[in-house]
């Protein structure tokens, strides 16, 4: 899973994500679930970042917090999961940026450890996600989207112990193919980092 990363806008955004104008200037070192952060969609001319919140609001929750967590989409079941399924099928797909993202291993005498994980080939990369778009009854429209997660590497699963998740980390070569591929070639683009590009800290 993913409960906690950091994202800090800078001069790499606009190319690494192909953006048609810059970011919006945000910077977080522990951005939670609920926060409006960046994420990349794509629109009629191009690849747009604007802030939306974290958790996804499905169409139907009429502009209110599903009463279920939102923020990790699973691959094995985003096809077909309520929430997800209308945001998969209509290829309601975003990017997250990240420079860092942590987790929590369970150690023998029951407490957590936080580990920070970033990728020793770059410094920004992009999490695999989805968007959706909830209007409330007052006419109040809520941008939200959810990040997807994968069966953990043999990596994360050291640190991840409990749930052995991972988020879903996109290979710039993969962008597009997110973003505006189709179905098959998006679902292709949902693999695993390589472990040895990625390094973690306590």
């Amino acid at each position: 899973m993913c409960g906690r990363f950091i994202a800090k806008t800078d001069h790499a955004w606009e190319n690494f994500f192909t953006l048609k104008k810059p970011p919006p200037r945000f910077e977080s070192y522990n951005i939670a679930p609920s926060q409006k952060v960046p994420a990349i969609r794509r629109v009629a001319d191009g690849n747009e970042c604007e802030l939306l919140r974290w958790g996804l609001f499905p169409f139907f929750a009429h502009g209110a917090p599903p009463k279920y967590h939102t923020i990790n989409a699973r691959v094995e079941t985003v096809a077909t999961s309520p929430a997800y399924r209308g945001p998969w099928k209509r290829a309601q797909r975003c990017i997250v940026p990240a420079n860092g993202f942590y987790e929590w291993q369970l150690l023998p005498d029951g407490a957590k450890q936080p580990y920070f994980i970033h990728l020793t080939d770059r410094e920004l990369f992009g999490f695999a996600g989805l968007w959706d778009s909830s209007t409330s009854a007052e006419g109040e429209t809520t941008l939200s989207f959810t990040i997807i997660t994968l069966p953990a590497s043999p990596f994360m699963a050291e640190i991840h112990n409990t749930r052995k998740r991972e988020p879903a980390i996109l290979h710039q070569d993969d962008h597009e193919a997110w973003l505006a591929g189709s179905a098959e070639r998006a679902q292709a683009a949902l693999r695993s980092y390589e472990g040895e590009l990625m390094s973690a800290h306590a």
